[in-house]
């Protein structure tokens, strides 16, 4: 797919989450309506709209892909496809049901194991990342679109690391040290992939857990924007493995982190 179809696309989207992510908030408002998935996750009444919005309009526009979005899967189905879209509607559910504002809006396009287009949505921080090919990353923030490249935010000489827990394990933690890491922040969510992005933050770890729509269009964002993603061992991150779950994580702004 060129390049400029894929531009076509995500642009196409924008709209869409933008809508979707209003809603999202109306409906918290509103009382969400919640039940308990058999992996006993909850789901809401505001990740099934969102999900109703959002494959609604990829299928409309490009009508000949399959779409692996969280709220219907059947992971008993094996994936074999090597272009497919990967949609998470509401990442970090939890949060999103307990009024937080860190719940994302996830879209990714896979194209032979690399999502190479995503859209975030962060509805509460009026942010929306996306990207449709390498160099070329976005942040709309307030009406106003900028690229953003992982350049260094923070002050010289202060690496801060994320974590989607309070207490990382020993593993992760050492693995940290060898970047000279001096603070951790807890962020839920694939915005964590998004704000190394946009050079906010430096750098992720992670075991293996979630699965490939909770990073995917995180993934693209990150990647695209010029940030390194692989696995704890150094191994190529790819997508389209037939049980969907994610091997461990290794996402770093860039190589040298002090600058």
């Amino acid at each position: 797919m060129k390049a400029s179809e894929l531009k076509t696309i995500s642009e196409s989207l924008i709209e869409t989450f933008d809508k979707a992510g209003k809603i999202s908030i109306e409906l918290y408002k509103k009382g969400l309506e919640i039940e308990i998935k058999e992996d006993k996750s909850p789901v809401s009444n505001g990740d099934l709209k969102v999900n109703e919005l959002i494959t609604n309009k990829i299928t409309e526009l490009t009508p000949n892909i399959p779409i692996i979005s969280e709220e219907t899967v059947d992971i008993k189905i094996k994936n074999k496809a090597k272009v497919f879209w990967l949609i998470d509607p509401i990442d970090g559910t939890k949060e999103y049901i307990a009024g937080k504002d860190e719940y994302t809006l996830n879209a990714a396009l896979v194209i032979n194991t690399v999502p190479v287009l995503g859209l975030v949505g962060v509805p509460k921080k009026d942010r929306l990342f996306y990207t449709y090919n390498p160099g070329e990353s976005y942040l709309i923030e307030a009406g106003e679109r900028k690229k953003i490249n992982c350049k260094k935010q923070q002050p010289k000489g202060k690496v801060v690391a994320l974590s989607s827990v309070y207490k990382p394990s020993d593993i992760i933690l050492n693995k940290l040290k060898k970047y000279n890491v001096n603070s951790i922040v807890k962020m839920a969510s694939s915005y964590k992939f998004c704000v190394i992005a946009s050079g906010e933050y430096d750098i992720y770890a992670a075991k293996e857990r979630a699965n490939e729509w909770d990073y995917a269009a995180g993934h693209a964002v990150a990647q695209n924007a010029g940030a390194i993603i692989k696995t704890l061992d150094e191994k190529p991150f790819l997508y389209g493995k037939e049980d969907y779950k994610n091997p461990s994580l290794l996402i770093k702004r860039s190589e040298n982190l002090d600058d």
